[in-house]
C-alpha cells in the first residue's frame, strides 16, 4: 500500500508515492493557521521522514508564555519523541518562515538533513536574510536548504496577520478615546 503522507482516506489517491515540497509546505501552512487562530504569529512547521509527516508544530510563544515555543522547536521536539532519538538525520523540516537563529541552532544540533521554508524573515532570519547560521562553515552540520517554496502565500499569511493586528490596535485606541470623551460629558 502506498504511503499516504497523513492524508485523510477520502483525499488519498491510491497511486501516490511521493509528495512535493509544495504539498508539505501547505501542511505547514495549516499549522500556521492554527497559530493565527489562537492569536500567535502564523508560523507553522512539519517534519517529514520518508514520505510521511512525523511531527507538526506552530507558534505558541504567547499562549505558552515561552519565548522558545516556535513552530520549528515544537516540531523538532515531537519528532524526537516519535523517533526516540534527538538526532533527526534523514528528515526534512518544512516551515512557513525562515528559521530564526535559535531555531537554526536547534536544526543544526538535531542534524536535520534538509530545511525548506517559504517566506524570508528580514528581521531575524537565520539562513540568509539577516544571519547565515545554517550554512556557516564553522558548524559541523550543514543541512541542505531550499527557500521560497510558496513564498508569496506564506508572506501573505504573515502580512495579513499583522495588518489585522494593527487594525485591532487602531480600533481599540479609538474605542478607548471615545469612552474617555463620553466620561468627560456633563451628566
Amino acid at each position: 500500500m502506498a504511503d499516504n503522507g497523513n492524508l485523510p482516506a477520502d483525499e488519498n489517491p491510491v497511486n501516490v508515492t511521493e509528495h512535493s515540497d509544495e504539498y508539505f509546505m501547505r501542511e505547514a501552512m495549516k499549522e500556521a493557521e492554527l497559530a493565527a487562530d489562537i492569536g500567535e504569529v502564523p508560523v507553522g512547521a512539519v517534519i517529514v521522514a520518508g514520505n510521511s509527516i512525523i511531527a507538526r508544530g506552530h507558534n505558541k510563544m504567547i499562549s505558552a508564555n515561552d519565548p522558545s515555543a516556535h513552530a520549528e522547536i515544537a516540531a523538532i521536539r515531537e519528532a524526537g519523541r516519535v523517533l526516540d532519538n534527538y538526532r533527526l538525520t534523514d528528515t526534512r523540516l518544512y516551515v512557513t518562515l525562515e528559521p530564526c537563529i535559535m531555531c537554526s541552532g536547534a536544526i543544526i544540533h538535531a542534524r536535520i538533513g534538509r530545511v525548506i521554508y517559504g517566506a524570508r524573515d528580514y528581521k531575524t532570519g537565520g539562513d540568509v536574510s539577516v544571519f547565515n547560521i545554517l550554512q556557516d562553515p564553522r558548524h559541523n552540520h550543514h543541512p541542505e536548504v531550499t527557500s521560497g517554496v510558496l513564498e508569496e502565500e506564506c508572506s501573505a499569511m504573515i502580512s495579513a496577520f499583522f495588518a489585522r493586528r494593527r487594525e485591532q490596535k487602531k480600533l481599540e485606541k479609538l474605542k478607548n478615546r471615545t469612552e474617555a470623551q463620553i466620561e468627560e460629558l456633563p451628566n
